[in-house]
């Protein structure tokens, strides 16, 4: 009996931390992105995420984004040629590759956007994931 209580205790403790290290991680990682996104992202797409009407597409609700965030990694290792629609809206502006970046600053970028302006993820991007797609 002993030995149960112990164990679940260790397990209760186990998955505890594991949930707090992953939010805690998170969030650090959104608000690293905040400060890339100011130095490389915002002459584009804005401040609030909005984009720049018929020329830049949003950030902000954008729907390309929120349905498939791990999407974005190819798009800033690879940038954006040809026609594109966000929201319905069609643009086509290209987009430079920005693998110059870090597999961190890419992921904490993309955390960053898809985690302000009202959008919300559930899906943490990490620089694992982004060093995989480099390859």
């Amino acid at each position: 009996m002993i030995k149960t209580i112990f164990l679940t205790i260790i397990f209760v403790a186990a998955a505890s931390w594991l949930v707090y290290s992953q939010t805690g991680d998170r969030t650090q990682s959104i608000t690293r992105g905040k400060e890339v996104y100011t130095t490389y992202c915002m002459t584009c797409h804005m401040e609030n995420g909005e984009g720049q009407s018929d020329i830049y597409p949003p950030l902000a609700k954008a729907d390309v984004l929120l349905k498939q965030p791990k999407n974005a990694i190819g798009w800033i290792l690879n940038g954006q040629t040809g026609e594109k629609t966000v929201n319905g809206k069609k643009y086509n502006v290209d987009m430079p590759a920005q693998s110059y970046l870090t597999d961190e600053q890419i992921a904490d970028v993309i955390n960053y956007t898809c985690n302000t302006w009202g959008n919300k993820t559930k899906v943490t991007i990490t620089s694992a994931m982004v060093k995989a797609e480099r390859k």
